[in-house]
Formats: C-alpha cells, structure tokens, sequence
C-alpha cells in the first residue's frame, strides 16, 4: 500500500522512535546517544497491521452520569510498529450515537514494541432514561497498514465488542469522545 499518508505515517513512526530512542538513552543515563543510531533504529519501525497487536475494551469508571474507558493495543510479543496519534474509531450498531475524534490531526505515532501497550481513551454518558440509551455493537479501528513487510495483505479492520454498557442517544447528549492514542496500559477504575 504505498499512498501520501503511509508515506507520512511512516515519516511520523520515524520522528517517534527517534525522540522514544533519545528519551530511552536519557533515562537510562546514557545522554550521548547519537542522532545516526536513533535513525537507524528508527527505520525498522512500519506501520501495524492488525496482526501485530490484541485490542480490548477496559472500563475506567463512572462518576456524575460520565462514563469513561479505552481501547488498548498490546502488541504481540516480538512485534514492533506504531500507530497513529489520530486512529480513527468507527462505531458498530448504536445508530443514534457519534464518534467525536477530539485527537489532534498532528498527535505524534505511539510506537508498540514486544508486548508494551497504547490506548485510546474513550467518554461517553448515561444518565439518560433507558428509552433514549443505546448499547452499541463493537468498535472499528482501522491499522495503518494493510501489508506485513514482504507485501502479503493482512486485512487491516479490527473489530472489539462492545461490552462498556449504555450509551445517550437522545438530541442533547449522544456522542463517544475519542482521545489520541497514548502510550502505556489504559487507566482502570
């Protein structure tokens, strides 16, 4: 798959592995890492496939009608890629309620490296009667890349259930914010 925005996702996972391998270097009390291995470590990084990674729904908890919870990315074990800071998140079933990607367009690539995580927080609420609630199916990510390196396709759709409870759908309240992907395991209640 070789269009304008692979060619810039790959550009964005090369700046992010750069500044993660300066940041690693920095942390472990090495400041002298120098910019030639960052690229070079930097450029066996692609784009996931959904084959690289497990996804799932965590609940993070509730409070004043708010609900909250996060998609999370773990990627398998030997496995290294990134995503995107802007995934986009389509919803399965609950017709009545929108996705609202409040994810700047420029939120920097999370890279997922052998069994480290990335989440995508989620909010949402429910204090509507059930009548004007939905519970909707799934969620739909698509992964930046719909090839493994050799160029055998891998079917990009990731599908998660559904399993955080209602939704509003009612006039007022009936949307799912969407936050960047961020990296580290998703907070829990």
């Amino acid at each position: 798959m070789t269009t304008r925005k692979t060619i810039s996702r790959v550009v964005a996972a090369v700046a992010v592995a750069g500044i993660a391998a300066g940041a690693t270097a920095l942390a472990a009390g090495t400041a002298s890492a120098a910019p030639a291995s960052a690229a070079s470590s930097a450029s066996s990084v692609q784009p996931c496939t959904s084959n690289q990674f497990t996804s799932k729904l965590v609940y993070g908890g509730a409070g004043a009608g708010n609900r909250y919870g996060a998609l999370q990315f773990t990627a398998n074990p030997g496995e290294r890629c990134y995503l995107p800071g802007n995934l986009e998140v389509d919803l399965i079933g609950a017709h009545n309620v929108l996705i609202n990607n409040q994810a700047p367009a420029d939120a920097p690539a999370v890279a997922l490296v052998d069994g480290s995580s990335a989440y995508v927080p989620l909010h949402w609420t429910g204090i509507e009667p059930y009548a004007q609630q939905q519970t909707p199916n799934g969620l739909n990510v698509v992964a930046p890349s719909d090839s493994n390196q050799h160029g055998d396709y891998i079917n990009p759709n990731v599908n998660v259930d559904w399993t955080l409870g209602e939704v509003d759908a009612d006039s007022v309240s009936h949307t799912i914010d969407v936050g960047a992907v961020t990296q580290g395991l998703a907070p829990t209640a």
